[in-house]
């Protein structure tokens, strides 16, 4: 599995909808980042030019949020919850089993694109702790062998569909 290849009519496409509302930053790089996975820093000119800002305004906005990410991404990103409940109920055994088992740190993308490891300050999951999310799906109450179950229900280990 590769990253998605950009789509520069596509991302233009994106682009135009916004263009001279400069209000619309946040939206657009939330667009283009569902579209693409990630914002590719070369999108940051255009999107300057069109928004009539300065570049280093919409790096500035894309560096601050946590949300936004100028790497491309696995197809399944682990979010791991650090929050202080997840925390005490034992997420950093959690975290560095996903490491082991992904051979992957924190913040790293497996060389096949497949996986994404990160940790979150808190997921808002704190009645399930130790909680993470994959994807959009938050799972909670997490142990070892739920890890190495969810780690398989998403294909570690298998080759791609």
């Amino acid at each position: 599995m590769e990253p998605k290849e950009i789509d520069w009519n596509k991302l233009a496409a994106v682009i135009a909808k916004h263009e001279k509302e400069k209000w619309a930053l946040i939206p657009l790089l939330q667009e283009i980042q569902e579209t693409f996975g990630y914002i590719p820093p070369e999108s940051i000119e255009p999107i300057a030019q069109a928004l009539q800002m300065f570049p280093s305004q919409v790096q500035g906005v894309i560096s601050f949020y946590a949300g936004f990410s100028l790497k491309p991404k696995g197809k399944y990103v682990l979010k791991i919850c650090r929050g202080t409940a997840c925390h005490v109920k034992g997420s950093r055994n959690i975290l560095r089993l996903m490491q082991n088992e992904l051979g992957l740190e924190k913040g790293e993308t497996s060389a096949d694109y497949k996986f994404t490891l990160e940790t979150v300050a808190c997921l808002g999951a704190c009645f399930v702790a130790p909680a993470m999310m994959v994807n959009r799906t938050y799972y909670g109450k997490l142990a070892p062998a739920k890890v190495t179950s969810l780690l398989a229900q998403y294909g570690k280990d298998k080759e791609e569909e």
